[in-house]
């Protein structure tokens, strides 16, 4: 038997083996447990903060990444916009250069017109004078100068004649020129008027398919009903991605959403996994259009408070709404806008629902790591609780046994207590028969003929009769 003394009243208390092994690892329990408690919370205290920490710097890093999508799309379109006003100036630019040669060579004919015409000048006043010069000989000495002046007049006609040749020669060169020149300049002029008509004449091709296009395309909305209208939204964004899966997208899921929470559900669902199972990236899409004579006009910020209801519900990280509705509104022309009334909410037109993914899953890629480590840490923070309430189960298994234990323990005491008290009343109920058994030995013991047959005169008669002697 082991004694145990109570702290409160000093009364000292007997227990066997097994009550003070029971009361014994009772005390060792809570003490574990206490111990297994704090170490618990300061772990998961620590988990949070990692947790916490993990999750804002993949918040800054998203936000960064998302700047910088926003920074290069702008660069582009400005890439665009300065390429295009390149070509326009590059071919007002050789409008203009052609006028400037055409002008060009038609100052250096004018020149060498004039230079001709001066070179004429300069022969005929050369002419002139050797004449002059001949007739003054003439009269000074005719007599000697004849031969001298026939020489000279043939000397004169000579260089007439080589004067004219060459005239005619440099005219004839010029003129040559000129013709090639003149004929170069109408065959750029008519090359340019050609390919000017060509581009005029694939322009208003390129306008009449366009048109014709719209027309088409607003002849088909006017024939469509609502829903119809609704649904060709959705089958042009789906055939589009079905084009580019295998090559962009080889491992993504994007179907349907045919689960209706709370009477609601959304388009589409997009989610892809990483190789090694981290949820990459989830989006939940609404296609919205309209036909064009519908006299109620809708707004897209009617249906954004519903895709982000949506998202939520089937716990999608993005929210998209590919829409034809405002078709005039420039604030929806120009590319990718950002819902900044919602989470992670974008709307777009439907030529930027591919890149939108694209940009989303680039930007997701680069996360990745931290994806891993916030998995890990989850996964941890999972293994935590699964420790806890593991441990919570025991505790509560141990405890409903403890209590039951007890219960028999208190039961099979109370029982040995009512035995005890039975043994104590059959023990003196059996005290009380020894004292009669002994009364009744001593009363035989006393016993003798004698007091037999006092007052019995027959019965003494008797024995004496018998031989049998009364003392």
């Amino acid at each position: 038997m082991n004694e145990i003394k109570c702290p409160h009243c000093g009364e000292v208390f007997q227990v066997d083996e097994a009550g003070y092994a029971a009361i014994s690892a009772q005390v060792r329990t809570v003490e574990f447990d206490k111990e297994v408690r704090d170490r618990t919370e300061a772990l998961h205290r620590e988990l949070e903060a990692l947790q916490r920490e993990a999750l804002t710097e993949a918040k800054a890093q998203h936000q960064q990444d998302l700047a910088e999508k926003d920074q290069e799309i702008l660069r582009l379109k400005e890439q665009a916009k300065n390429a295009e006003e390149a070509r326009q100036h590059a071919v007002e630019s050789a409008i203009q250069e052609k006028n400037a040669e055409i002008i060009r060579l038609q100052g250096q004919i004018d020149q060498e017109k004039q230079r001709l015409e001066q070179q004429q000048s300069a022969f005929s006043a050369q002419k002139e004078a050797a004449l002059a010069q001949a007739e003054t000989l003439r009269q000074h000495d005719l007599a000697s100068k004849d031969q001298e002046i026939l020489l000279l007049k043939e000397q004169a006609k000579a260089a007439e004649t080589d004067k004219q040749l060459a005239i005619s020669n440099a005219v004839h060169e010029k003129d040559t020129e000129i013709t090639e020149l003149r004929g170069k300049i109408i065959q750029e002029q008519q090359a340019a008027e050609i390919r000017e008509q060509g581009l005029r004449e694939a322009h208003k091709t390129e306008v009449a398919r366009l048109e014709a296009e719209v027309e088409q395309y607003r002849d088909f909305k006017l024939k469509q009903s609502t829903k119809m209208i609704g649904e060709s939204l959705e089958q042009h964004c789906l055939i589009s991605f079905n084009q580019v899966r295998m090559m962009a997208f080889p491992h993504a899921y994007f179907e349907k959403d045919n689960e209706v929470i709370e009477g609601t559900k959304g388009d589409f669902i997009y989610r892809e996994e990483s190789e090694d199972g981290i949820p990459l990236l989830s989006i939940m899409f609404e296609m919205k259009n309209e036909a064009d004579a519908t006299e109620k006009k809708h707004k897209n910020e009617d249906f954004l408070d519903k895709l982000d209801k949506d998202r939520k519900k089937k716990n999608c990280e993005y929210a998209v709404l590919v829409t034809m509705l405002e078709p005039d509104n420039e604030y929806y022309n120009t590319g990718i806008v950002m819902a900044h009334q919602y989470e992670k909410m974008y709307v777009v037109r439907p030529q930027f629902f591919i890149p939108l993914i694209s940009l989303l899953r680039n930007a997701a890629l680069s996360n990745i790591q931290t994806r891993r480590e916030l998995a890990i840490a989850q996964q941890q923070n999972l293994d935590v609780r699964q420790f806890e309430q593991a441990m919570i189960d025991f505790k509560d298994k141990f405890g409903r046994n403890y209590q039951l234990a007890s219960q028999h323990f208190s039961k099979a005491i109370d029982e040995i207590d009512e035995t005890i008290k039975h043994l104590e009343k059959i023990k003196d109920s059996l005290t009380k028969s020894e004292n009669q058994l002994r009364l009744a030995n001593d009363k035989a013991q006393d016993l003798s003929i004698k007091k037999l047959t006092k007052g019995n005169p027959t019965m003494r008669d008797k024995f004496e009769e018998a031989g049998i002697q009364i003392s």
